[in-house]
């Protein structure tokens, strides 16, 4: 099972980007995937989730701002990220499990490498 994220880079405040994670080695239609994001010194947490069947989940911080979406057939996650500010800047991983892991991510099943999303101000 291999996890591809792309998409980070760095942009100015208020700016946008869309990451995308394409998942290889086996479907995860009945899976829940999502993002989670680690800045410089600071622990690795829940961005945002969606299920099998579409119901999304946010992190407060992000909320209104990233939009969560998977496409089933090509086997991939996304994450539109808008009007975003500093303290967005992080590695963004994508994972897998087979439920929401918004305090656990040490036991999130399925990992991609980082991509790194750096917000100037």
């Amino acid at each position: 099972v291999q996890l591809q994220a792309s998409g980070g880079g760095l942009v100015h405040t208020g700016g946008s980007l869309r990451l995308s994670c394409a998942a290889s080695g086996r479907t995860f239609n009945s899976y829940v995937m999502g993002w989670f994001r680690q800045a410089p010194g600071k622990e690795r947490e829940f961005v945002a989730a969606i299920s099998w069947n579409n119901v999304t989940f946010y992190a407060d911080s992000v909320k209104g701002r990233f939009t969560v979406s998977r496409d089933n057939i090509k086997n991939m996650v996304y994450l539109q990220m808008v009007s975003l500010k500093p303290e967005d800047t992080a590695v963004y991983y994508c994972a897998v499990d087979r439920v929401v892991r918004r305090e656990t991510p040490n036991l999130v099943q399925y990992w991609g490498q980082g991509t790194l999303v750096t917000v100037s101000s």
